[in-house]
């Protein structure tokens, strides 16, 4: 299974910056190691405040106790609150996209299909969702796609998008056919310098 981990650092006051940095050494060792098993996919830093520390990972495990295992593997554990999230197949995720220069967006969808949609209408929508997400795909603009745990009278997904900037990538999203019945939050990443995509691991 695939699973998005929030990784928030505190690191406690008084500790020196030799300290810090003997872990963050000992952390880069320990996330090429974890690339290289296939547990360690991708690793992103999200928009942070100033003095926050936090991390975006993608993690695969056979179950949460095996990515607990993981996880607690990590030297800045000992200063580290994760949030994890489990990510199941989605329909349509293409899996691998060709690559592009662009910058890389997560998205949340939420999707609520009116109770009085029209069943013929919902699977036309939806068909044409799976052609125009593999349109995306095949551009390299969609990289991948997942199912997230639903919320009462709606389902969401998670969406790894790659574009030039925000406006692009709303152009993207709202040719999608199910927008009308969507919300989404965007997020913009930016490199970590342990993101395997990067170190080659």
């Amino acid at each position: 299974m695939e699973y998005l981990v929030t990784m928030t650092t505190l690191v406690p006051d008084g500790t020196t910056d030799e300290a810090v940095q003997e872990i963050r050494g000992r952390e880069a060792a320990r996330s090429r190691e974890l690339a290289a098993q296939g547990h360690l996919l991708r690793l992103w830093r999200p928009p942070l405040q100033p003095g926050e520390w936090r991390t975006l990972g993608l993690f695969a495990a056979a179950d949460e106790v095996e990515l607990e295992d993981v996880l607690a593997s990590m030297p800045l554990r000992i200063w580290r609150s994760d949030q994890v999230v489990a990510l199941a197949t989605h329909p349509n995720d293409p899996r691998q996209s060709p690559a592009a220069n662009a910058g890389e967006f997560l998205t949340t969808f939420t999707v609520t299909i009116p109770d009085d949609a029209d069943a013929a209408e919902v699977e036309d929508l939806t068909a044409r969702e799976a052609d125009r997400t593999r349109e995306l795909a095949e551009q390299g603009h969609l990289v991948r796609l997942w199912m997230m745990p639903p919320m009462p009278g709606s389902w969401r997904a998670l969406g790894l998008w790659r574009a030039d900037d925000g406006e692009q990538l709303a152009a993207f999203l709202t040719s999608l056919p199910m927008d009308r019945w969507m919300t989404t939050d965007t997020t913009r990443l930016t490199e970590h310098p342990n993101d395997p995509a990067r170190t080659g691991a």
